[in-house]
């Protein structure tokens, strides 16, 4: 902090919300007066332009006295990007004033009247002549360009890097800037007759001016690929100098005739250059600087600098030393040297927010004393009581129960829901009708009740694809302890495809205050509803002959299906209450058919995944009936087999309509990058001023711009399509799902696990797809809770990494894990991600598993043989337990090779092998080394090491296993 601040003698504070930069300040006597006096001339970039005289300003004067100071305030109705003062109007030695717009350059002369009134003097602002600009603008400059006397020519650089030379009121030329990006600040230096830039390159050039004259002509800009234009030259600079960082501003000070200094200001250091580019000396700086202004210094050979920080001061330096600091009330991004006629030299700075201070350098010091400290003894007790004492008030005062909710205490907002047992009408749909079905909505009732203050709640709601709302997001009003509010919305079909869930999410994000927290701490609540199946479909008459059948059984006598489906009893055509169908509305026809003279229900239909909807009621529906009458053991379940097959058709669909996307998207970026290719070849030619042949580039451009629009309404397609098989592929995994806890009777806890394995996505992305996170998570659970021993699951613990989640070349491997999944839960493999928690790794396991990746899963003779099964075996998978001996049978090569001598000999005793049996082990042994050497000629060198570390330490095991068999074969021989 600085010990003395700047003494404030004159400020003001310019207009509110605009914007103020390095370019917005400038000081001279912009009215001609005569006296030498400065006056301050103040544009922003909200087109505000303001001149001030300041002057002291008594005590009495109070704000009339600020007003007096303000000579002209001006709305020039367009950004102003800097202002400079010069002789910019040929044949007059007046001062004129430059205003850079954006797209504009204007020249205007300020005069002033003496007043009659008692109001003062009058000041007027007359355009002497204005400049329309085709780019635009960034910065400008001033000079006698090229040596000439008596009046200052402009140059103006624009945002695409081209520097645009205006001698008063007329045009001279235009050059871009070799190897530009962005600009840079721009300065001209009338000792050399050069201009002074910062390139992209972060090095300083210079361009001398007579160099710009003679080079190219600059009607558009060159590529570097393309031959030089005759008539001119190249540009090149004179000379550069590496800066290494940006320049933030650029000075050529010219108060002395023997000063021959240039002054680069850059983001961590302060640079002197002499003109012709070698450097004086350099400043490193231990703060970030915003403006700089070089002044006069009564030392020969040295130059005095101001410059301002953003830590709010304002240091002196004469060349490297510092001289002086003052303390600002702001950042500075602008700062002059004036002279008023009550004091000169005064420092004039502006803040990027409008404040205009006058100042000073003073030595009126802020300083702050020190309380005198009485010595006394310490008491010790009396300290720690008064610790004791803070501890307990930091204590309460940092309680998490003050400034959180409790989390046991009564929710401060509940949100109940209840759906309109009867359609609307007239229906809210966006789709009247689907092949000649109505299409129906029903209103939802969401009553939110508070029990505290709940401060700014919004509520969503969100239904899943095609199934929309009216409505789907809330904003409310802040409700008290006590009140309730009523929202209302309807819910209807949407799409030309049956949804996957008829469930309704509805979350609600609030602020709870608390003591310690007024402004609230923010909570979620969140419900759920159901949508009635009337939404989506209609009773039909039942179909004869079906393609896909499944039958669930039950311990319970058959129900009425009317009486269990009264919504859809009345419109049906069938009078007995055994057989129900249902008609949905952008799907096909799924029949309900209850056994007569058994305990059986089937649903069949010619599309697999329709029947989920209604067997999900089917089995809700009874689960509600015999709870209601007080069946505590009812149980169902499905005898039939899995229908893999079909499922896999859905798999296969959705995949090939991904992999359509991804060819549509590579094909569009194709025709982007041709249709710009030919673009900027097209917009040479037009601008060529010997336009050459099209050569039917814009033939060429017509059948590119069709091309990519075929493309895009086919993408567009595709991506319809793909929602769909998606939603459909949905309603065939929940369907799985279902039949799988069905037939293995699966707890709820592990029907959960299943379903989170086989739909890990809400949404289909393009990044991210559902068939390899489903692959991702149907592997750990084959390499964890369902792995055929627990030594495949340790290793699987111990290898590190895992597969890069990217669209799969096919879906074999995805198909091949689901069938193992199901296979594994028919044989009685339980669910659970806790179970690999306790298993330990061996030291020998983590030396044998390879890290960075996850290799094949470890599956049994039986799974290795899938591909020659028989179709009626592949296709469906039955539920059969395999007895111990065809287990032990059908163990790889390498797991019977790792058991232990003791266990083999175990073994051998309870199942004594017959010579059929040794000969066919023999067989698949030697078929099983074959795969395993043609396998591991595929594997990467990378894992060779290890591969080698594994089979020496299985060979040292089989030896010693062998070795003690024989022993015992002996022994047992001997003994016979």
């Amino acid at each position: 902090m600085s010990l003395f601040k700047a003494r404030d003698w004159w400020s003001s504070a310019l207009g509110e919300g605009e914007e103020f930069d390095q370019g917005c300040l400038c000081v001279g006597d912009v009215d001609n007066s005569g006296t030498g006096n400065d006056k301050v001339v103040v544009g922003s970039y909200m087109g505000m332009l303001r001149i001030f005289s300041p002057h002291t300003i008594k005590p009495s004067e109070g704000a009339q006295g600020l007003a007096e100071s303000q000579l002209l305030e001006v709305n020039l109705h367009n950004a102003i990007v800097q202002i400079e003062l010069g002789k910019f109007v040929s044949c007059s030695d007046l001062l004129h004033l430059a205003v850079l717009h954006p797209r504009k350059l204007s020249v205007y002369s300020v005069s002033g009247m003496a007043g009659n009134v008692e109001h003062g003097d009058q000041y007027q602002l007359k355009p002497v002549y204005e400049h329309n600009l085709q780019r635009t603008a960034c910065n400008m400059t001033y000079g006698t360009f090229g040596g000439v006397t008596g009046h200052h020519s402009l140059c103006i650089q624009s945002m695409d890097g081209m520097l645009m030379f205006f001698e008063q009121d007329s045009y001279s030329f235009g050059r871009f800037l070799p190897g530009f990006l962005l600009p840079g600040p721009l300065v001209y230096n009338p000792r050399t007759d050069s201009f002074l830039t910062v390139s992209s390159a972060r090095q300083l050039e210079s361009y001398k001016y007579e160099t710009l004259a003679v080079a190219t002509e600059a009607e558009n800009r060159q590529d570097a690929d393309l031959p030089v234009k005759t008539g001119g030259k190249r540009l090149t600079p004179d000379w550069t100098f590496v800066l290494g960082e940006q320049a933030l501003e650029l000075s050529v000070p010219s108060f002395s005739h023997s000063s021959s200094s240039i002054f680069v200001l850059g983001e961590r250091n302060l640079y002197c250059l002499r003109d012709n580019g070698q450097i004086r000396f350099m400043k490193k700086l231990e703060y970030n600087p915003s403006c700089f202004l070089p002044y006069a210094s009564l030392t020969d050979g040295t130059t005095n600098l101001l410059l301002g920080n953003h830590t709010n001061m304002l240091l002196v330096y004469q060349d490297v030393t510092l001289k002086w600091v003052a303390q600002l009330p702001f950042v500075p991004v602008a700062v002059r040297v004036a002279s008023f006629p009550e004091l000169k030299g005064v420092v004039v700075s502006l803040s990027s927010e409008g404040h205009l201070l006058c100042s000073y350098m003073g030595t009126d010091p802020s300083f702050f004393s020190t309380p005198k400290v009485d010595a006394r003894d310490v008491d010790y007790e009396q300290m720690e009581t008064e610790l004791k004492t803070l501890q307990k008030n930091i204590r309460e005062a940092s309680r998490t129960q003050d400034i959180l909710p409790k989390a046991d205490a009564q929710e401060d907002l509940t949100v109940t829901a209840v759906v309109s047992n009867s359609m609307d009408s007239p229906s809210h749909a966006l789709i009247q009708d689907i092949d000649g079905l109505p299409v129906p909505s029903v209103t939802v009732q969401l009553k939110l009740k508070s029990s505290g203050v709940v401060q700014a709640p919004r509520l969503n709601v969100l239904v899943q694809p095609p199934l929309s709302v009216t409505q789907n997001n809330f904003v409310l009003d802040t409700m008290s302890a006590g009140s309730s509010t009523v929202i209302k919305f309807s819910a209807f079909l949407n799409g030309h495809y049956p949804p996957a869930d008829l469930t309704g999410d509805i979350t609600v994000s609030y602020n709870s205050p608390t003591e310690l927290n007024p402004g609230g701490v923010p909570r979620v609540l969140q419900a759920r509803f159901n949508l009635p199946l009337a939404l989506v479909c209609v009773a039909t008459s039942p179909a004869k002959s079906t393609k896909f059948k499944i039958t669930v059984d039950t311990n319970q006598p058959p129900v009425d299906l009317r009486a269990m489906f009264p919504e859809f009893s009345d419109k049906s055509e069938e009078k007995d209450g055994n057989s129900l169908a249902f008609q949905f509305l952008s799907g096909q026809k799924v029949s309900l058919v209850a056994s007569k003279t058994s305990q059986r229900y089937r649903i069949q239909s010619d599309s697999f995944e329709d029947m989920w909807l209604i067997t999900k009621e089917l089995v809700h529906r009874c689960d509600q009936h015999f709870s209601k009458l007080g069946f505590k053991d009812f149980r169902k379940s499905v005898s039939g087999p899995i229908p893999l097959q079909d499922y896999f058709l859905a798999i296969d669909h959705h995949f090939q309509l991904r992999v359509s996307a991804k060819q549509f998207q590579d094909l569009l970026s194709e025709r982007a990058v041709q249709f710009r290719a030919i673009q900027r070849r097209l917009l040479t030619r037009f601008k060529d001023k010997t336009p050459a042949p099209l050569q039917n580039l814009d033939t060429l451009l017509d059948a590119t711009y069709n091309q990519m629009m075929s493309l895009a309404e086919a993408a567009e397609d595709n991506q319809s399509q793909l929602d769909q098989a998606f939603a459909r592929l949905r309603s065939g995994t929940h369907l799985l799902v279902l039949l799988l806890s069905l037939w293995q009777g699966l707890p709820p806890d592990q029907t959960a696990l299943l379903e989170a394995t086989l739909l890990p996505l809400l949404q289909d992305t393009s990044q991210l797809g559902w068939e390899e996170s489903c692959d991702a998570a149907v592997t750990h659970l084959l390499r964890t809770c369902l792995s055929r021993s627990p030594k495949d699951q340790a290793i699987s613990l111990a290898q590190t990494g895992g597969p890069v989640l990217e669209l799969p070349k096919d879906t074999a491997r995805l198909k091949k894990h689901i069938a193992l999944l199901c296979e594994r839960i028919g044989k009685g493999g339980r669910l659970s991600l806790c179970s690999e928690a306790n298993v330990q790794v061996p030291a020998q396991i983590q030396n044998l598993a390879a890290p960075g990746g996850v290799e094949s899963i470890a599956e049994a003779a039986g799974d290795g043989e899938e591909a020659v099964l028989q179709p009626d075996a592949a296709k469906f998978i039955k539920k059969r337990e395999p007895s111990k001996k065809v287990k032990k049978d059908k163990e790889p090569k390498d797991k019977r090779e790792d058991t232990s001598a003791a266990e083999e000999v175990k073994r051998e005793k309870k199942e004594p092998a017959s010579k059929e049996k040794k000969k066919e082990s023999k067989e698949e042994t030697k078929r099983d080394s074959k795969e395993k050497k043609d396998s591991s000629k595929e594997k990467k060198d990378k894992d060779k090491e290890s591969r080698e570390g594994k089979e020496s330490v299985d060979k040292k095991v089989s030896k010693k296993s062998s070795a003690k068999v024989k022993e015992k074969k002996e022994s047992g021989a001997g003994e016979g």
